[in-house]
């Protein structure tokens, strides 16, 4: 006997209703760990949760995925022993794959390639950064970074003077005890904005990226046989690059590309 069509409405609505929490339930859920002690890339706001570029970004990608994630604060000395006791499903927390930590983790395609920046004194006249350009100038570096081993090997002719910190070498080059200073951007623009030394200074021009001593950049490490995650988040980050959601975020955070 044909079902009446009030009847049949009925029907359509429970198996609505059924249907509709196990879809919700089907989305996986995802706990991502940063420290929240890097700003901008993670902090902790007034209320004590984490916020950030990083924050952000992984919220995005998140939902570019269909994923349901959280975020949960964690020591560094802890971050991937955490990981790796299933504390959390992942970490983002401007961290730099390297092969000590690829032995605890797997990790997914960089989300920050930060580049090195040369800054100089206000006033003086526009710099030419090659390195014939700088043979015989005097370059502020700290000591034991990235930035010294690849000026020592590519500006075999300027004069490289290593410093104890940054910092340091900014403030020798406010006196006029170098002519230019080489470092991570975001570090050399933290200090431009917070210092009121800075003043003296200006960031002049990119460093060429170079990956054989700057690295990969940042990216989230997941736990080892977690190729599905990973891949899952590679994917994610490679729409945001291609449809302006990155770029967007980026600019809340960053004045200059970081990719």
């Amino acid at each position: 006997m044909p079902r009446s069509a009030p009847a049949f409405a009925l029907i359509l609505l429970t198996l609505a209703a059924f249907c509709g929490p196990a879809r919700a339930q089907d989305q996986r859920a995802v706990r991502i760990a940063a420290e929240g002690a890097r700003p901008p890339y993670n902090t902790l706001d007034a209320k004590g949760e984490l916020a950030g570029f990083e924050i952000d970004l992984g919220r995005a990608l998140c939902a570019a995925a269909k994923l349901s994630c959280s975020f949960v604060s964690q020591e560094w000395d802890q971050m991937l022993p955490g990981l790796e006791a299933k504390s959390y499903d992942a970490v983002m927390s401007a961290m730099e794959p390297t092969d000590e930590r690829r032995a605890h983790a797997i990790f997914g395609a960089p989300y920050v390639r930060m580049p090195l920046a040369f800054l100089a004194a206000r006033g003086r006249k526009p710099w030419a950064v090659d390195p014939a350009a700088l043979a015989g100038k005097a370059i502020g570096v700290e000591d034991g970074s990235p930035a010294m081993n690849w000026l020592q090997d590519r500006y075999k002719q300027a004069e490289i003077r290593p410093y104890a910190s940054l910092e340091e070498a900014i403030l020798d080059l406010a006196e006029g005890r170098v002519e230019l200073v080489l470092g991570s951007k975001d570090a050399l623009t933290e200090f431009l904005d917070k210092r009121r030394e800075a003043q003296c200074c200006r960031l002049v021009a990119d460093a060429p990226r170079d990956p054989d001593y700057l690295g990969e950049g940042y990216a989230m490490a997941f736990r080892k046989g977690d190729e599905e995650l990973r891949a899952t988040f590679d994917a994610a980050l490679k729409q945001a690059l291609a449809d302006g959601t990155y770029d967007t975020i980026r600019k809340k955070y960053f004045a200059y590309p970081i990719y």
